[in-house]
């Protein structure tokens, strides 16, 4: 299994344990919404940093939309 598949697995799981989402509903939400949600049980004082355009550039290269 690769590692972004591994990884939407568990998204997936902790998604349907903790929102009570259904898979379509996980996989209908963008990885922004998710987040945002997510956060909502975080006691992270920051409220979350926003992604560098960096990291975002090198993620759309290693998971391009094709």
């Amino acid at each position: 299994m690769s590692e972004f598949a591994a990884a939407a697995t568990r998204l997936a799981g902790l998604a349907g344990m903790t929102l009570g989402w259904r898979p379509e509903e996980f996989w209908a939400a963008t990885p922004a919404e998710l987040a945002t949600v997510l956060m909502a049980f975080s006691d992270d004082d920051a409220g979350g940093v926003p992604a560098a355009r960096s990291d975002l550039s090198r993620l759309m290269e290693q998971f391009p939309d094709e």
